[in-house]
């Protein structure tokens, strides 16, 4: 009887062992040199390849794929990305728009404001005009220097430095007054874009 149980136990552990063996999972990939490998942990092999899960009856219940993975992973935070880039440029949007109706009260402030800035621009203008009109005559007034040595006669270097200098400063103010002038566009464009923003913030068509 003893011996009978012993059988018993013996062949319920078998069966347990089996059933566990048919349940535990297998990898199976195809490595880069084409070979099929079958393995209870994912086989050193396909690390980086695409790897089926097997059950006990050989059946595929899921796919392992590191690329396609990576790629969904990448994609993911892309779209996060854009997702806090348009947020922050709503906020941004929203910010604007707040300030823009607690400075101006109708469409006349808008225009006022634009008349002040092209009038600060004309002064700009004007002035840096009158310092190119300044540096023009220092030139000319070189220039007549320079000719006491044109028969030969070495020019002062202070001479020669004051009249390099001058050509710099020259040079220079004339690209400033020709952005003065250019910012007359973007001072227009600017407040054309305000009384356009204002006009949709308050629904106001007829103007202020």
């Amino acid at each position: 009887m003893f011996l009978i149980r012993i059988a018993a136990l013996g062949s319920a552990a078998l069966l347990a062992t089996s059933a566990a063996a048919q349940q535990a999972p297998t990898y199976r990939c195809t490595a880069k040199d084409g070979k099929k490998y079958y393995s209870s942990t994912i086989p050193r092999q396909c690390i980086g390849r695409p790897v089926e899960q097997l059950n006990g009856q050989g059946m595929v219940v899921r796919r392992i794929d590191p690329e396609a993975d990576e790629k969904a992973r990448e994609e993911k935070e892309a779209t996060l990305e854009k997702k806090r880039e348009q947020e922050a440029a709503n906020r941004e949007t929203e910010r604007r728009n707040r300030a823009l109706l607690a400075t101006y009260t109708s469409e006349r402030d808008i225009e006022d404001a634009r008349h002040r800035a092209l009038a600060e621009n004309e002064k700009a203008v004007r002035d840096v005009a009158s310092r190119i009109e300044a540096i023009h005559k220092r030139r000319a007034g070189y220039e007549k220097e320079l000719e006491f040595y044109k028969d030969g006669k070495q020019a002062p270097a202070k001479l020669s430095e004051d009249v390099q200098s001058v050509d710099i400063e020259l040079k220079a103010n004339e690209e400033l007054l020709a952005v003065k002038k250019k910012d007359v566009e973007h001072i227009n464009a600017r407040y054309d874009e305000d009384r356009k923003r204002y006009r949709q913030l308050t629904g106001n068509r007829a103007g202020g």
